[in-house]
């Protein structure tokens, strides 16, 4: 019996030795998969960058995130965002396109949604003509339309005040505003945290997320006397023909903001928001928004 029961614990002995074994090897494998399995983190041209989670909120990229910096016409995602949260807004309600947007955006040299003084468009085409070809005259347009006050001067500021008062509601502590279109005076900046935040919170909208994911759209406006035209806007946001589960958001430059994007896609079931500020050139944001969103989408 005494021999028979120490060849068991031979034989046990060596299972066991070659079960460890077995497991040990199994382990560095199974380490070496999920070392391989987790993504280099790119290196991008802009100085700042962030994307997030927009599900979770869970931070999934970051450079410079808290960094303030000038954010051109990614200002405007807050423009549209102050609109549609208007009480009893009605979005088809009609703006007659005033002077002095045309005059304004002659004299900034601006991005341009080509509005037609006298014609009648709706607040929705005004939407679509801020945020599609980046209209500065739109932004205006919607700033004097929305904004308080007996004076254009004062309904602007209104407007603006609006915008400050949203970034606030928001927790943001980072950004200010001074501009209905990211044509600042020295006090309009962000930074790429806090416009990841105000996009997500804006792409609650149904009208917000329609109008950014628009490729290209022709409205039907009311001319002066009474006819009708045709305003074709495309999306400068190439990245919706380019990037697979594009959903939106906004571009946006300038001399001092440089290439900015705002952007987000959804894959799988899961939505990746982010932004890039100051990049170094329109090919070189959208290459550093691909970089940052297929590494934050393995994630």
């Amino acid at each position: 019996m005494k021999i028979g029961i120490k060849g068991i614990n031979r034989a046990s002995a060596t299972v066991t030795v070659a079960l460890t074994a077995g497991a040990v090897l199994a382990g560095s494998v199974f380490a070496a998969t999920a070392q391989a399995a987790t993504p280099p983190t790119p290196t991008i041209a802009a100085k700042g960058g962030y994307v997030m989670n927009n599900g979770t909120a869970k931070t999934l990229f970051t450079k410079a995130a808290d960094t303030r910096r000038s954010t051109g016409s990614t200002t405007k995602i807050m423009t549209a965002k102050v609109v549609l949260a208007q009480k009893n807004l009605n979005l088809d309600s009609k703006v007659t396109i005033q002077k002095a947007y045309s005059d304004y955006i002659v004299s900034k040299g601006a991005s341009s949604a080509h509005l037609i003084v006298g014609d009648k468009v709706t607040v929705r085409q005004l939407l679509y003509g801020l945020m599609l070809p980046s209209g500065c005259d739109a932004a205006y347009a919607l700033a004097d339309k929305f904004g308080t006050g007996t004076s254009r001067a004062a309904r602007v500021k209104s407007f603006i005040g609006k915008m400050n008062a949203s970034a606030k509601s928001l927790g943001l502590t980072n950004t200010h505003f001074d501009s209905f279109d990211g044509i600042g005076n020295g006090s309009n900046y962000s930074t790429p945290r806090d416009l990841t935040k105000i996009a997500s919170s804006a792409m609650k909208n149904s009208t917000f997320r329609a109008v950014v994911k628009t490729k290209s759209t022709k409205q039907k406006v009311t001319t002066k006397s009474g006819g009708y035209r045709y305003m074709s806007w495309s999306n400068t946001n190439t990245m919706l023909s380019s990037y697979s589960g594009a959903i939106g958001v906004k571009t946006g430059s300038g001399p001092t903001a440089k290439y900015c994007l705002v952007f987000a896609a959804t894959r799988n079931g899961k939505t990746v928001i982010g932004t890039v500020l100051a990049s170094t050139s329109a090919t070189t944001r959208t290459a550093d928004m691909k970089k940052i969103m297929d590494y934050s989408f393995k994630k």
